[in-house]
């Protein structure tokens, strides 16, 4: 499997009660995949994983899956601190026919030496059939995973690619150039595709298409067919978005903007809080910008 094109970071969402919204996740894939979209990552940040019971993170990809229906790869979030629990969740995240593959970030708290994430993502290889796609992502989890232990991890058979969500561009760049062949490096930021694209990236796992599937499933388009010029000007156009996607902690203003869609509650689980009243006023006008808020009646 080569992950490439855009794939989206899916919001997970929840009642007014705080209860998953199993009818809201089947409209928002199905929704995602008639766009255009290249690949789906459910159950990851953005879809608030770590305030998930192991029940819900499993109904929420078994929905996804059945949703899609083998239209275009799937990707599940697994990330424990504990080798041996990560273990036993991928193992069990196995069984979910028409799953594509599993991705895994750092082991957040730990800060393990790169020696000690590279034998945590070796045990989650080998545990399991499924294509696994690493996440570094060292501002979220305390520890970066260099290049060389990446590489090193890329000459596993079943470590298909990586989200790299560095933001160093250098470490991204090193990857890319010395990545063997079907070895997909992603980028994990939205103002980075278009840089990460432009060094012989695959794609990127974005955020704003959750809100805009197609311009980004396009941009993505025109990356990966080396028209630069039309790729710049369209990543110019959405790159206010992407940023005022993280002006709060994520997924906080991406769920904000789908409320003023029509498309789910803006329910978070704490620790994660909805954004501000200033904020929401600037997301608001920016959607208004963008002409997200014609689709509340779209969705009626």
């Amino acid at each position: 499997m080569e992950l490439r094109g855009c794939g989206t970071a899916l919001v997970t969402p929840f009642t007014t009660d705080g209860s998953v919204d199993e009818a809201a996740v089947e409209r928002h894939v199905r929704w995602q995949v008639e766009s255009g979209i290249h690949f789906l990552v459910a159950t990851g940040t953005t879809g608030e994983a770590p305030t998930l019971t192991d029940d819900e993170w499993l109904r929420v990809i078994e929905i996804t899956v059945q949703t899609v229906a083998g239209r275009i790869p799937v990707i599940a979030g697994c990330t424990e601190n504990c080798t041996r629990l990560a273990v036993e969740l991928i193992t069990k995240l196995s069984k979910v026919k028409g799953l594509s593959g599993v991705l895994t970030a750092n082991p957040p708290y730990n800060k393990p030496s790169q020696l000690g994430q590279y034998l945590h993502f070796k045990a989650i290889a080998e545990c399991t059939s499924l294509p696994v796609v690493l996440y570094n992502i060292p501002g979220r989890t305390a520890a970066n995973l260099e290049p060389a232990t990446t590489l090193r991890l890329a000459e596993i058979k079943n470590i298909v690619a990586i989200k790299e969500s560095s933001g160093n561009i250098t470490q991204i760049g090193e990857i890319i150039a010395a990545a063997p062949e079907g070895f997909s490096v992603l980028a994990g930021d939205d103002a980075l595709a278009l840089p990460v694209m432009s060094l012989g990236g695959t794609g990127v796992v974005s955020v704003i298409s959750n809100e805009l599937p197609a311009r980004m499933a396009q941009l993505a388009n025109l990356a990966l067919a080396k028209e630069w010029d039309a790729a710049e000007k369209e990543f110019q156009s959405l790159l206010p978005l992407m940023q005022a996607n993280f002006w709060e902690p994520s997924p906080g203003p991406v769920k904000a903007v789908m409320a003023m869609m029509g498309r789910m509650t803006e329910t978070l689980r704490l620790p994660m809080t909805p954004v501000s009243e200033p904020t929401r006023a600037k997301l608001g006008a920016l959607a208004q910008e963008y002409g997200l808020l014609q689709k509340v009646q779209e969705t009626k």
